[in-house]
């Protein structure tokens, strides 16, 4: 059984600047604002930071991280878990504009993984720079963002993510530099990998600013309209199906389709401006939000034969029987 106050005196000891919290309430860390305790999170403020934790975790007490950015994509557990989780937080925000693109007729943002993607978009709109527009409303971090090759409206960071930097467990000693890395469907090589994003080179190209701007204020228009942004969600909950008959599948079109709008259980609700979005209308468990996931793929796939893949990641005791 793992000694988590020796795992903490040691960090303190090691890393004695480093934020660390015991027994702390994910619900505090997650976009659907639910989630029991872990026995301990770390806030990195630097890379420095991270291989200093690595290093200890990893090496000295055979701990392996989990590793978090804002907690967008996140559904943990009503009993929390026991895991140390690492938190990509605003300590770990370089942002800058490289002097050399690393391609002809490009210039290169360098962002650390705690940067909010609506920060990242905003520094390539004040430069000048197209190609994240489509980011600007997407509330995860680059971190997490590059994990899950995030996207919305027809851009993903995989576009336009250039090299990544990792540190690699269980050596701090070992940084990862990836090159052009591989992208699919709301997936990224990283997924395969345990490693910590450290740091995210991107590629773009100049553009209008006033043109940027006004697609900016375009999708962030349509996000108003269209998506339940008053409530706590993880946004689209299921992954866009694959094509049927080489026509386009959507999980919204298909929830909606099977009178799923409005559907709860406890305090989660499939959205009924959004049949994309679960939400949590208040009070809402994590079993709540997997108990409505599971009936509406059993509904939907009853109906249309289509199996909805989830988008969120969950973690801990429920996450165990997922077999999404």
């Amino acid at each position: 059984m793992m000694n988590w106050n020796a795992l903490y005196d040691r960090l303190k000891t090691r890393v004695p600047a480093l934020e660390l919290r015991r027994d702390e309430p994910m619900s505090r860390h997650t976009s659907f604002q639910v989630g029991g305790p872990v026995p301990l999170l770390a806030l990195p403020k630097n890379e420095d930071e991270v291989g200093q934790l690595l290093s200890a975790a990893v090496l000295e007490f055979g701990v392996r991280p989990f590793f978090m950015g804002r907690g967008t994509n996140l559904l943990v557990s009503d009993q929390g878990a026991d895991l140390l989780v690492v938190k990509a937080s605003d300590g770990l925000n370089r942002l800058e504009l490289l002097e050399e693109g690393e391609r002809p007729g490009h210039s290169t943002i360098l962002a650390g993984s705690g940067v909010s993607l609506a920060r990242l978009s905003g520094f390539a709109l004040e430069h000048g720079l197209a190609g994240l527009e489509f980011a600007q409303g997407i509330p995860g971090s680059v971190g997490g963002g590059v994990y899950m090759n995030a996207g919305a409206y027809g851009g993903e960071l995989g576009q336009v993510v250039s090299s990544v930097s990792s540190v690699s467990c269980p050596s701090e000693e070992f940084v990862r530099e990836y090159v052009n890395p591989q992208f699919s469907y709301r997936r990224s090589q990283f997924q395969e990998e345990d490693d910590f994003i450290l740091r995210a080179c991107f590629s773009l190209k100049p553009g209008d600013p006033a043109e940027i701007k006004a697609k900016m204020e375009d999708f962030a228009a349509r996000r108003r309209e269209k998506q339940p942004l008053e409530y706590p969600s993880a946004g689209s909950t299921f992954k866009r199906p694959a094509p049927v008959d080489g026509q386009p599948v959507y999980a919204a079109a298909l929830i909606d389709g099977c009178g799923l709008k409005g559907l709860s259980v406890g305090g989660a609700q499939v959205s009924e401006k959004h049949a994309g979005f679960i939400i949590n209308r208040g009070g809402a468990s994590c079993k709540d939000i997997m108990e409505l996931m599971a009936r509406v793929r059993e509904r939907v796939f009853r109906e249309t034969g289509v199996t909805l893949e989830p988008e969120v990641r969950c973690l801990g005791g429920e996450g165990e029987g997922w077999n999404f």
